[in-house]
Parts: structure tokens; sequence; C-alpha cells
């Protein structure tokens, strides 16, 4: 599923460009003239990341980010500046920005920044299934019917898991795979839980449900 970016810059030009070239690279993008308008859309769109200038005419940049946190708004939020110096990137940095990166940059650059910065923000659903657990980048089988073993990592291809992060953000959310990747992951998660199934979703994707055991499983 494709990540949605909110751009805050007052630059016509910039805030285009940068919007143009993240659609480019498979993001969705919302964008906003000024941290008034920023502050609109985040009360209606949940985010994945924000991409934001300091310097704005009006509320600025830095001001924003530290209203954000203080209403304990986590989204993560890479801040552009022409603004020198380090005592600036540390401003940016302590008000709550998860990156800080300088005009001028490469497209490039903030694309891997923001996939860095979204990637080490991730969260999956707290309401993971019985025997699931997420931690440092891994997704770990506790075993239901011994509680004293110790947890063990659920062997994932990297396109098995990143559907599987798809799929508990949150549990719900309906994601596109290939069959065989959907496939292969169902079977790994039939092994090891009891409770849970993946199930095809007509001409949308797949979708990880509860399922009860005299339930009879769905899906290709």
């Amino acid at each position: 599923m494709n990540k949605t970016v909110l751009i805050i810059d007052d630059d016509d030009m910039l805030r285009k460009t940068l919007a143009r070239g993240l659609r480019d690279n498979m993001f969705n993008v919302i964008t906003a003239n000024s941290a008034e308008q920023g502050q609109e859309i985040l009360k209606r769109v949940k985010l994945d990341a924000i991409v934001l200038d300091r310097m704005l005419g009006g509320m600025d940049g830095l001001t924003l980010l530290k209203s954000l946190r203080a209403d304990g708004n986590n989204t993560p939020v890479i801040m552009l500046t022409a603004m020198t110096g380090a005592e600036n990137a540390i401003d940016g940095l302590s008000g709550g920005a998860n990156d800080y990166l300088a005009k001028p940059f490469q497209l490039k650059e903030l694309v891997l920044r923001i996939n860095n910065i979204i990637k080490s923000t991730y969260v999956p659903d707290a309401k993971l299934p019985g025997g699931l657990i997420f931690t440092d980048e891994e997704f770990f089988i506790t075993p239901q019917n011994n509680k004293a073993s110790s947890p063990r990592i659920l062997p994932l291809s990297g396109e098995e898991k990143k559907l599987l992060r798809q799929l508990t953000t949150p549990i719900g959310n309906i994601a596109p795979a290939a069959p065989m990747v959907a496939k292969r992951l169902r079977n790994k998660l039939n092994v090891v839980l009891s409770d849970v199934d993946i199930v095809t979703i007509r001409g949308r994707g797949y979708k990880l449900i509860h399922i009860r055991s005299d339930e009879n499983k769905d899906g290709d």
C-alpha cells in the first residue's frame, strides 16, 4: 500500500516539484501552503510522514512541529530548511523532528529519508493475534500451548514480511500482493496460529482476519 505524505511548504514551485517527485516514487501526496492549512489536513487525514518547511509565513514550521508533539501527534516529520548551522538542526530535532534536511537537496535523498523514518517508527496494530509479536523489525511467534518457551522468529521472505506489516497496520487493512506471496504467507501463519487467516478481497487484495476454530477458512 502506498504511503501518504503531507508536504507543508509555502514555496509554490518547490512544493509542486516535491509532490510530483514523490508521486513518481509511489507515495500518495497531500500538500499545504501554510502551517495553518496543514493543521486542518492533520485533523482529517491519517498520514505516514510529513515533509515540513521550517520557514513558513504565519506560523513557522518549528512552532507547528512543537504543537503537534505537545498534542501527542507522533507522525514522522522531516524538517526542511535553508538555514545553516548545527544549532538549527539541533533546534529542529529537539522540537520533535525525526530528520532534518538542508536545502538544496536531491529528491533521491528525500525519498530515502522518508522511507527510513516511516520504517523506524512503524508500529503494528497493538491488537496483534495471540502468539504474534513484532519487535526489532521482525515478527516472532510465541508458542500458545507452552508459555515457558521463548518466542522464535517467524521465517518470512522480504515480500512476505512487507505484506504482513501492511496487513497489521491496522488489522483489517486490505493490501495488494502477488497471489503466490499471499499464499506463502497464509500457509506459514496457518501452521503456527490457529485463530487467524488471510482472505481474498476480490479486486482489492488481501486481509488478515481473526477466525473461530469452527469457521471454515476462506481464500486462495
